[in-house]
């Protein structure tokens, strides 16, 4: 496990960093929030302090929830019902009130990706929507029997859909799994590569623009 310590207090972060470390297991630590939204995707759990120098922490915590689904512990001196609630409802996994008992954090920790873990190994290496079907281990595609020809990115980008079929993915998450860059940056390339997508796989009306905010995979299209 590779854990991402968001913390300013230098004092905190190390004990943090010790307290994970003990473990076994791999931490790294940021102060800063725009540090944390650039780097989350190379770690499986993030402990999220909300004051922060450069932004609010629920701010990071809405934004890498648009873009991740990675266990998020706020860890944080904020003790009133409304931070617990709102931190809650904006997607923290857990909420922890300074000063902790680390012994207690450690074994968070290992509920929110102990359940994470059961998730991922309940998904299959194959997927079938409609007539699509996928093969992610061997990176295959086909329509109706039909293999498509897909580049690599298109392959990503269709099975980052067909994963969610049935609800919007939005374009913040797609251009940050795809291209690591969703609030610095906008890309045309995901309307090449989506036009690209369509036309090959000759299913009208299957993927589906929600006009401001993503994309849908429709498996019943009719």
């Amino acid at each position: 496990m590779d854990a991402l310590i968001v913390e300013d207090d230098d004092s905190m972060a190390a004990a943090l960093l010790a307290a994970v470390r003990s473990t076994g297991q791999n931490a790294q630590r940021v102060a800063r929030g725009s540090d944390a939204l650039l780097r989350h995707r190379d770690f499986d759990v993030i402990l999220l302090d909300l004051g922060l120098p450069d932004m609010d922490g629920l701010e990071v915590l809405r934004k890498l929830r648009q873009v991740t689904q990675c266990p998020i512990l706020i860890l944080t001196a904020r003790d009133d019902e409304r931070s617990v609630v709102l931190g809650l409802r904006s997607g923290a996994d857990d909420y922890l009130v300074k000063p902790v008992k680390l012994v207690e954090l450690l074994a968070r920790i290992e509920a929110v990706t102990r359940r994470t873990r059961l998730l991922e190994e309940r998904n299959s290496s194959r997927l079938t929507v409609g007539e699509l079907e996928i093969e992610l281990d061997r990176r295959v595609a086909w329509v109706a029997e039909r293999e498509v020809s897909l580049t690599a990115t298109e392959f990503d980008l269709l099975a980052l859909l067909a994963k969610s079929a049935g609800s919007v993915v939005t374009r913040e998450q797609i251009l940050d799994v795809l291209w690591g860059d969703a609030f610095l940056a906008s890309s045309r390339s995901l309307d090449v590569h989506l036009t690209g997508l369509r036309s090959k796989l000759q299913l009208p009306g299957f993927i589906v623009n929600v006009r401001g905010v993503g994309y849908r995979i429709e498996a019943d299209p009719r």
